[in-house]
């Protein structure tokens, strides 16, 4: 088969990964890939947004699978131009990708189909938002409603805080039309968890669980980022809570859509707060998760590219099961000093070969690009560093290792990166 990756993060680094171990796979291009990729797929000069050129390329080159990266792609609606030209595409259709999309339509239906999610409520008006941030206090989150990079969430834990994020977003206009709308919630509290699950829209397959480490800083401090490391399994998703995840969360959002009219085939990523009152949705994400899919792609043994296609074609029922690697797995993000904020680029990466060479590490390429012999940074998240080991403290231990092989001017990481796993 010839496979075209669509996007350029360590998420797509991850999926080429895996991919160019499927028996199935014969040639892999991505679109645009980055420094990493490329050596492995022929990358390409077209833009993840291009769904023309990408079109255009795959029908030229008898693509046989494409497989959608980013958000952005699935919510312009590439699933649906490629299908209307029966080529086969792994993703959600632009009504569906609207779970993401637009956190207004997702929280309409989570609250129709009784998905358990917190309390909020839906402003366009600034000043209207503002009075009631100032009647309800703090701590709320505040939320644009349309798609920000993963950065579109404020959680206020003074009323000021929340006040001042509703001027950034409604009136600074920081994420540009995505916040015309805001979401006002409540703030749950709890221990996080990502739950990711491919569907053909009947069946559901959920693979293993993972945490994510949104904060910038240790301890959970700073700004909210698009995720500086993850690990997986995540222990507290024990098989009961993810039973409950499963039944209250994915099933019925799933089911939810069909009854409006929308198929979702693709991957389903569901944010979940594990809460005293049991799992609430804290988001969903309608396409594999960054940095998740590298925490979790190396622990699968099963053959990727076979449940892509199947999920793609409506045909999940062929898959029984999903074989995974009893070991844990840690990625830790290496990012450029300023991120989530602006930051440098063009900083010469070294260590990649000494880091690579440790037993059961992988360096994901997120932000990097090959200049002549070299690799530079290009992006916020540079590379996602991850190792397997047989405990999550032996996997921590051994990506710390390859970190510290690693160096450009500026590297930021977490130095905590599941440590909440041990306790």
């Amino acid at each position: 088969m010839r496979i075209l990756v669509v996007g350029s993060g360590g998420r797509e680094h991850a999926l080429v990964w895996k991919i160019a171990q499927s028996k199935l796979c014969d040639k892999i291009f991505c679109a645009p890939g980055n420094g990493g990729i490329n050596q492995l797929a022929e990358c390409l000069d077209i833009k993840a947004g291009d769904i023309f050129g990408l079109l255009e390329f795959a029908r030229k080159e008898k693509i046989d699978l494409t497989v959608v990266g980013p958000e952005a792609a699935l919510s312009l609606g590439i699933v649906d131009e490629f299908e209307k030209a029966g080529l086969k595409i792994f993703g959600p259709n632009k009504q569906a990708a609207n779970l993401e999309a637009s956190k207004v339509f997702s929280k309409e239906l989570m609250a129709k189909y009784k998905v358990p999610a917190a309390d909020f409520k839906i402003f366009d008006n600034p000043d209207t938002a503002k009075k009631y941030i100032e009647k309800i206090g703090a701590p709320c989150v505040v939320k644009a409603d349309g798609l920000a990079a993963g950065k579109g969430v404020v959680v206020a834990k003074t009323a000021s805080e929340a006040i001042n994020a509703v001027t950034s977003i409604m009136q600074d206009k920081i994420f540009g039309d995505a916040g015309k709308k805001i979401i006002i919630e409540e703030c749950l509290t709890g221990q996080e968890a990502s739950i990711l699950v491919i569907t053909d829209s009947k069946e559901v397959i959920a693979l293993a669980s993972a945490q994510d480490h949104k904060r910038v800083f240790d301890n959970d401090e700073g700004e909210n980022t698009g995720g500086m490391g993850a690990y997986s399994p995540a222990p507290i998703v024990t098989p009961d809570i993810l039973k409950e995840i499963m039944q209250k969360i994915i099933y019925r959002t799933i089911d939810g859509l069909a009854k409006e009219g929308i198929a979702y085939r693709g991957v389903l990523y569901a944010g979940v707060m594990l809460t005293k009152d049991g799992p609430k949705t804290l988001e969903f994400n309608v396409r594999f998760g960054d940095p998740e899919t590298e925490a979790i792609l190396p622990r699968l043994k099963s053959d990727l590219v076979e449940i892509m296609l199947a999920a793609s074609v409506g045909k999940l029922s062929k898959i029984r099961t999903l074989e995974w690697d009893s070991r844990a797995c840690v990625c830790v993000v290496c990012a450029s000093r300023g991120y989530p904020g602006n930051y440098p680029k063009d900083k010469e990466i070294g260590g990649l070969d000494e880091a690579a060479k440790l037993n059961d590490v992988v360096v994901f390429h997120a932000g990097t690009k090959k200049s002549g012999n070299k690799i530079l940074t290009s992006g916020g998240r540079v590379l996602g560093v991850t190792a397997l080991g047989s405990t999550i403290k032996d996997a921590i231990n051994q990506a710390y290792r390859a970190v510290e092989k690693i160096n450009f001017e500026g590297m930021h990481y977490r130095k905590d990166i599941g440590r909440k796993a041990l306790k």
